[in-house]
């Protein structure tokens, strides 16, 4: 929330939750509850999803109180993709589905980034588990060798939004160096432009661990861009940056014919006037 007090100029106007658009996706890597409350406290208004990564939730301690904050946050949550390619590749999906029954998630992450499953099964699991829960999708490989064509991405993305997906993720990995990205975490700007000309940028959720890549993707796609795998220390850093609060983004956002204004001793007096 930005206090009205400060009375900052020509802001971006960020949607209310729940949001379609400008959402932030929060990577949880086995927090403890007491540190999710400690989290929420500061971060709860500008936090959209929740992914407990990887296959954390099987093995961490009171995975229900931590279920608990975040449900009563009003905070969405799912496990990550990689949980279910465990259960995939052990023709477990009813137990899978099971487990998220009994837990009350629901929202539910399909992916392929580390099995080799044919799209076709793949879009078959969307549409089954969209029927029960909402489906984020994830796109892309975490092999930084395995490079699609942008045109894969494309129809890969729009085939799983048509099955049932309620966002497609662009996969970067944890570390950014992969999938959207090189393994330098340079962008591959080509591909991104390629997806958001045919793809309505609203259902994408672009994985961007780092700040330099969010920095690209606000510059690039504006303050309410869907960013994902966002470290809990990294929320409210990143919140600044889609308003213009931070130093690599303070000039994306000027309202145009204001200009600063100084004081007649000399010093800034916040005010502003037209150029």
């Amino acid at each position: 929330m930005i206090r009205d007090d400060y009375n900052v100029i020509g802001l971006p106007k960020r949607p209310s939750k729940p949001r379609s658009r400008g959402l932030t996706h929060m990577l949880d890597k086995a927090l403890a509850p007491r540190q999710v409350e400690d989290i929420l406290e500061v971060n709860a208004e500008y936090i959209d999803v929740v992914k407990l990564g990887w296959g954390t939730a099987v093995i961490t301690p009171n995975l229900e109180k931590k279920l608990d904050i975040y449900r009563e946050a009003n905070i969405p949550f799912y496990f990550g993709g990689t949980l279910f390619e465990a259960f995939f590749l052990r023709d477990q999906l009813d137990t899978y589905r099971r487990m998220l029954d009994d837990l009350g998630v629901e929202h539910v992450e399909i992916s392929d980034g580390s099995v080799s499953m044919a799209h076709e099964d793949k879009l078959d699991a969307i549409s089954l588990f969209a029927q029960d829960f909402r489906v984020l999708s994830e796109v892309g490989s975490k092999d930084a060798n395995n490079i699609m064509p942008p045109y894969r991405w494309v129809e890969a993305m729009q085939a799983e939004l048509e099955a049932g997906s309620w966002k497609v993720i662009a996969e970067s990995r944890e570390s950014g160096t992969a999938g959207l990205f090189r393994p330098n975490g340079e962008i591959r700007s080509g591909l991104v432009d390629e997806i958001v000309a045919r793809v309505d940028p609203k259902d994408i959720i672009f994985e961007a661990p780092n700040k330099m890549q969010q920095v690209w993707f606000i510059k690039h796609q504006g303050a309410n861009v869907n960013l994902g795998n966002i470290q809990p220390q990294e929320v409210i850093p990143l919140e600044t940056l889609r308003l213009g609060l931070r130093g690599d983004t303070l000039f994306e956002f000027l309202t145009p014919g204001v200009t600063p204004s100084l004081s007649s001793n000399g010093s800034g007096d916040g005010q502003t006037r037209d150029a």
